[in-house]
């Protein structure tokens, strides 16, 4: 007969942690691969470069659904439960792929695969958030991170060994969205506490606590939203095979890793709206680069250098609102955060295959490399219109993964700790 839970020893930490985080690696690794591997399909079903990027536009149109929907159920009927129900309709989702020819049916699908993920990740990163305590969320939060980063390489690689045409690999990612659920059964833990209900959620107030944050956010969903959605639409057009495609993306992913700590670190050290700028300029010249290359080896550095200079852009952005939040914005906070990001991330990849319908595939790193110098553009006007954090109120940067809106509590406990921690 099991303990009960008044008198079961308490169990190592990491124990604890290593089903959810399975279970992350899983989806994580799913979620990546749907991504491209649709993207792909689509294009070699004959579909339009407009359809492709709806299809993007509805996957994070279920994104904003789930951030809309998700905590009142996981308050309902509790995480394990909510878990389960969306990581098979995550699974369901890709299967019924294979139910029907690539056409304008597969907006739902993708709608219905956004909300799944978007779900999925914000009942493991609010678990995650539960379990730890204040002195473990830092480490906890660098190990979360390692997981996303490999989980989302190594899964691209699937593409290549399986192909993108056939049906074993939606096959695979179903699996993977399957297994995913199998450590969350099977772990030793009830569901965590609830969190409490935070009542009306003003989902817009980041403009007033920093304007430079939410354009950026806003930019951000725009140009590298619509990057994973048709990202791999443009790799194709110019001549990419399916290997190299794999490692275009993955390349892309690991630079953005690599980036984050250079750029963190500066901009902990000075006003971080000059490493906004730094790394906006970076992020849409390297646009420019891919705009007139055809060489595979320019490409590949060319989405190396967007890679490390587009992906922190979000955490710059977080870290520049938290320097300006006052305490208890965190909920608004983390809920702009994620709202003017899949505003953009909805309409980015919808806009950027109009683009490449018309002009073709180059056209697309035109289009991010305009809105890129656009947010320069505003940038250096609010440095003109407000004044820099004085250094003993800036917090200190975190890596942010744009998973779920669940994740900022996480980083913001862990930079908070850290802080109180410093002689």
């Amino acid at each position: 007969m099991p303990d009960s839970p008044a008198l079961a020893p308490q169990r190592p930490l990491l124990a604890r942690l290593v089903p959810l985080l399975a279970a992350a690696a899983l989806l994580l690794g799913a979620n990546g691969l749907a991504m491209t591997v649709i993207a792909v399909r689509a294009r070699d079903g004959g579909l339009s470069d407009t359809m492709i990027g709806l299809f993007g536009s509805a996957y994070y149109a279920g994104f904003i659904a789930s951030v809309l929907l998700a905590p009142r159920l996981i308050r309902r009927v509790g995480h394990i439960r909510v878990f389960t129900a969306l990581a098979s309709l995550g699974a369901m989702s890709v299967l019924a792929l294979l139910l029907s020819e690539p056409g304008p049916s597969w907006s739902a699908l993708r709608f219905l695969s956004g909300a799944a993920f978007c779900g999925t990740a914000m009942v493991l990163e609010s678990w995650l958030n539960a379990l730890a305590s204040n002195s473990e969320r830092g480490r906890i939060l660098s190990i979360y991170r390692i997981v996303d980063l490999a989980a989302v390489t190594g899964g691209q690689f699937l593409l290549p060994a399986f192909g993108a045409t056939g049906a074993d690999i939606l096959v695979i990612i179903a699996l993977l969205f399957c297994g995913a659920l199998i450590p969350v059964s099977l772990a030793r833990e009830d569901n965590p506490p609830m969190a409490e209900n935070p009542g009306p959620v003003n989902y817009f107030a980041l403009w007033a606590i920093s304007p430079v944050a939410a354009v950026g956010c806003l930019t951000i969903g725009l140009t590298n939203g619509a990057f994973r959605t048709v990202g791999p639409v443009y790799a194709q057009a110019v001549g990419l095979d399916t290997e190299s495609l794999a490692f275009f993306i993955s390349l892309w992913v690991i630079a953005g890793a690599l980036f984050q700590y250079p750029l963190g670190w500066a901009s902990d050290r000075t006003d971080r709206r000059y490493v906004l700028l730094l790394a906006t300029a970076g992020a849409g010249l390297s646009c420019a680069l891919l705009a007139g290359v055809v060489s595979p080896l320019a490409i590949f550095i060319g989405g190396f250098l967007f890679g490390g200079f587009a992906l922190p852009l979000y955490s710059l952005s977080a870290a520049h609102a938290n320097d300006h939040a006052r305490p208890g914005q965190f909920v608004e906070l983390a809920a702009g955060l994620t709202m003017f990001f899949a505003i953009g991330a909805m309409a980015g990849p919808l806009l950027a295959s109009l683009v490449m319908d018309r002009f073709g595939p180059s056209a697309f790193f035109v289009y991010t490399a305009t809105l890129h110098l656009a947010f320069v553009g505003f940038v250096i006007l609010r440095l003109a219109a407000r004044d820099a954090v004085p250094a003993d109120r800036r917090k200190r940067f975190v890596w942010l993964l744009r998973n779920s809106p669940a994740i900022f509590r996480l980083a913001r406990t862990a930079r908070k700790r850290t802080r109180a921690d410093k002689p």
